[in-house]
């Protein structure tokens, strides 16, 4: 069990920031980079894309994460579906990084491998492991973009224009 989760609320999401979380997952879709992780600071919360079902892009396809507790291994979550495996880093991010409010991570090694000069994570590590939450952390500490080795690219900005702007940058 990499994480358990506890929920709030079974019921959608109706945060604003939906609607560019949205956007962003369409035109990754276009490119042919189905697989992103979305996420959004808002206060204390994270607005993250859940496990999509397959039915297309929709509002239900998101949960709001009120907290996570690395030792417990427990996060609370209000939404209806499940939470992806890179929620926690995606969590600690937000929360170790004040000006960081958005993140976007597409999860393709071909991406990965094609940005050399992109700081890159040492090591291969499982998902969700606190090494690899502290590396990445580290990376991001000089450079907006990390590469996570064997899994793929991350990137983060102040706002979701921003991170767009960093991705159309290198997936042109």
């Amino acid at each position: 069990m990499l994480f358990q989760t506890f929920y709030v609320s079974k019921e959608n999401s109706n945060c604003p920031l939906i609607a560019d979380a949205l956007r962003i997952e369409k035109k990754l879709k276009e490119r042919n980079y189905p697989n992103a992780v979305v996420s959004q600071r808002f206060g204390k919360r994270v607005l993250i894309n859940s496990i999509n079902d397959g039915r297309g892009e929709d509002k239900d396809n998101f949960l709001e994460i009120v907290d996570y507790d690395p030792i417990k291994k427990v996060l609370l979550a209000m939404g209806p579906k499940e939470a992806k495996l890179e929620t926690p880093l995606h969590w600690f991010i937000h929360h170790a990084r004040n000006e960081i409010h958005a993140a976007v991570q597409i999860n393709d090694v071909e991406l990965s491998n094609r940005l050399k000069k992109t700081p890159k994570t040492e090591k291969e590590y499982s998902i969700v492991t606190i090494e690899q939450i502290k590396e990445v952390l580290k990376h991001l500490r000089n450079s907006k973009k990390v590469v996570i080795k064997n899994q793929g690219v991350l990137f983060v900005g102040s706002d979701i224009n921003e991170v767009e702007k960093l991705i159309l940058e290198e997936i042109k």
